[in-house]
């Protein structure tokens, strides 16, 4: 079954709530693999890149260039040791909350800001 995107950030709107209840791996995931697409899980967020890719995933080098079901990994942040993962909607960054928006969106909180810690972000074509 191909992953459709659509209906995975579709999910992580419906899902996210007002602030962020401390698993955003557990949320994404859930939204990936209601796209169609399921992913071994991990403790942490920050380990999930290996398991999108052996999924079908892949590295996006234009972070730009944002579609849709994009999925960022961020390693973690001073107070913050499992990293974080979220969703791109189309419009915003979507993990167990609605992220703000911004050039540095996908960094869900002010620790992450100001480290600003190595990411990566993955794709599904």
């Amino acid at each position: 079954m191909p992953f459709d995107k659509n209906a995975a950030a579709n999910y992580a709107d419906i899902q996210a709530q007002r602030h962020s209840t401390g698993n955003c791996a557990r949320y994404v995931r859930r939204a990936i693999e209601h796209g169609g697409v399921t992913l071994t899980t991990t403790h942490s967020a920050k380990d999930y890149g290996p398991i999108l890719e052996s999924s079908g995933f892949s590295e996006v080098s234009d972070v730009v260039a944002l579609q849709r079901g994009d999925v960022v990994v961020i390693q973690p942040a001073p107070g913050h040791p499992h990293g974080h993962m979220a969703m791109f909607d189309g419009h915003s960054w979507v993990s167990d909350f609605r992220q703000r928006g911004g050039t540095d969106g996908f960094y869900p909180g002010p620790a992450y800001r100001t480290a600003r810690p190595a990411f990566q972000i993955y794709r599904h074509e």
